[in-house]
């Protein structure tokens, strides 16, 4: 993943707990780095090792961490560091999410290098909408989870996010539903 994804969870823990914290978390971690570059790709071991090191730090269960890395991802790091991005991708929680399966396109303008996920849509109804997210990497669900549901507070929508399928449970992708 790229340095700016390891920077948004940086972020994050100072932000809420401070310097101290976020210290231990990368003495936790095994993490030698002082600071990361937004734009260079770091190996994906890095993330993981950083999500696990906050989990044991702070004594909450990995999915609750990548739940509000990912809110955190919407609300902070999406808004601040790419907010005309943002913007463009609807007017609406329900038209951002229509749009979603060609966001990572012009993500990919910025990060060439990146391994985006894909996204698909359907069951599209007045009040909900169904999102499938593939992905090589695994054990990101509950991130995924944490950005859609930062994506309804960005839109300022009451929403339900729905696991129906799982590639724990055996299917191929996840399917999340998505209420308003």
């Amino acid at each position: 993943m790229y340095g700016i994804v390891n920077k948004a969870i940086e972020e994050l823990v100072l932000s809420n707990f401070g310097e101290e914290k976020w210290e231990l978390i990368k003495k936790r971690g095994g993490l030698e780095l002082d600071f990361f570059i937004s734009n260079q790709p770091y190996d994906d071991a890095i993330t993981y090792q950083l999500a696990k090191a906050v989990s044991e730090e702070m004594n909450l269960p990995l999915g609750e961490v990548f739940t509000a890395f990912g809110e955190w991802w919407i609300l902070k790091t999406g808004k601040e560091k790419y907010g005309g991005l943002m913007q463009s991708g609807g007017s609406s929680l329900k038209e951002f999410l229509m749009n979603l399966p060609a966001f990572h396109n012009r993500v990919m303008l910025i990060y060439p290098k990146l391994t985006p996920p894909e996204f698909k849509i359907s069951h599209i109804e007045e009040d909900s909408i169904h999102v499938h997210y593939f992905s090589k990497r695994e054990g990101l669900q509950q991130f995924v989870k944490g950005l859609l549901q930062g994506l309804g507070k960005m839109y300022q929508v009451n929403t339900v996010i729905e696991l129906l399928e799982s590639r724990e449970e055996g299917s191929s992708h996840e399917v999340f539903k998505v209420s308003w």
